[in-house]
């Protein structure tokens, strides 16, 4: 153990001498979470803005006036949309959907036809797309305005449009809605962690090979699995310190929240600092030991850096497994490195946490991964040739 605490000092100060390195990793760690927040909250407050503003517009505005009466009534601002708006919709430079009014429109109206009315929108076009629903909304009610007025000239209550009252009730908590929209914090966490790892990792391992400076390393008495387990503690410590940076970084975060309502409903303390940082820390110890195996076969960092990137890829998809499964968690999610850290901090922003035995699956399969991995390098550097 003194051997292995005297070569984790010694990559310890060679990952402190790269300062140039080493401050773009802690940089973009810290920064990740006030970047990600404010790109979250500048879109949540983009699509507030355009709701409060309370506009409509229309094209054919002069072939309803029966229309615009209506919205005007519902506060609504009622405004001519351009001519070229289908044009500037798919471009994205117009950022409501529009309504089109036939000619015909009051004189079918009059005779008790249904006219049609178009809400164009481009399903491209997220700003549009996003203001279509109340678009529909309105509609309907001038629709249900329509048939309560024919119904009363007629002397037919008009209760008999709606034989029920409909209620919603919606079971998801506050914090499980945040989730729809900030679900993706625990996946720049786990990136973060990554590459915060992968410096370190496929230095001490292919880079010193390269260097030439792993043969004299090896020329000493010491017991293989020393030498592993000091430079495998030194990148899980960097890898660790960019998880703690990373998880840390979401607390202030939230002072540069722009949306009141993103604002109310992310809730994030030092309690779920604390949750992240139990799933993340052994999935750092365990993704160094990965990074090392992987590299420790490689003659040259650069062809380490395209080994690893396999790894990358996977610990990148791993997490859109939730996107795509609409069917809820599984329990084999739990026995998916990556995914499983990604599963649980998702819950921990939902607000439900986890319990001791969801968390020792993954806990368990980070142990046996990093004891498998540092077992490999240590009996590749104990059987194969060094050049």
């Amino acid at each position: 153990m003194r051997a292995a605490f005297t070569v984790y000092r010694k990559e310890i100060t060679d990952a402190l001498r790269d300062r140039r390195t080493l401050l773009m990793v802690l940089v973009s760690s810290v920064l990740i979470g006030p970047l990600v927040l404010m790109a979250i909250s500048a879109l949540v407050a983009t699509f507030e803005a355009q709701a409060e503003r309370r506009e409509v517009f229309v094209a054919g505005l002069a072939n309803g006036p029966t229309l615009k009466n209506f919205l005007e009534r519902q506060t609504y601002v009622v405004r001519e949309a351009p001519g070229d708006y289908e044009v500037q919709l798919r471009a994205a430079q117009f950022a409501d959907p529009v309504v089109v009014v036939p000619r015909d429109f009051e004189a079918a109206l009059l005779r008790g036809d249904a006219p049609v009315l178009e809400i164009v929108s481009d399903g491209a076009n997220q700003r549009s797309q996003a203001g279509a629903g109340r678009i529909q909304r309105l509609l309907a009610a001038f629709n249900r305005e329509r048939a309560m007025l024919a119904l009363a000239v007629r002397g037919v209550a008009t209760e008999l449009l709606e034989p029920t009252q409909l209620e919603e009730r919606d079971l998801a908590s506050t914090q499980t809605r945040a989730t729809q929209i900030t679900g993706m914090l625990p996946f720049f966490v786990l990136m973060a962690v990554l590459y915060g790892a992968l410096n370190a990792a496929l230095d001490t391992t292919a880079g010193e090979r390269e260097r030439g400076s792993l043969e004299p390393l090896l020329m000493n008495p010491t017991a293989r699995w020393a030498l592993v387990l000091g430079k495998w503690g030194a990148v899980a410590s960097v890898g660790m310190l960019i998880a703690v940076l990373s998880c840390l970084s979401f607390l202030p975060g939230q002072w540069l929240l722009r949306s009141d309502t993103l604002a109310a409903m992310f809730q994030y303390g030092w309690r779920e600092a604390a949750l992240f940082l139990v799933v993340l820390l052994p999935f750092a110890a365990a993704l160094s030991a990965v990074l090392m195996a992987v590299a420790i076969r490689c003659r040259t960092y650069k062809e380490a850096q395209a080994s690893s990137t396999l790894v990358i890829l996977l610990v990148s998809l791993m997490p859109l497994v939730n996107v795509f499964n609409l069917s809820g968690e599984a329990p084999w999610h739990l026995w998916v490195p990556a995914l499983a850290q990604n599963t649980l901090m998702t819950r921990v922003l939902k607000g439900e946490g986890f319990g001791a035995d969801q968390l020792l699956i993954p806990l368990g399969v980070c142990a046996l991964l990093t004891v498998v991995c540092v077992a490999y390098v240590a009996r590749t550097l104990r059987t194969a040739a060094v050049k």
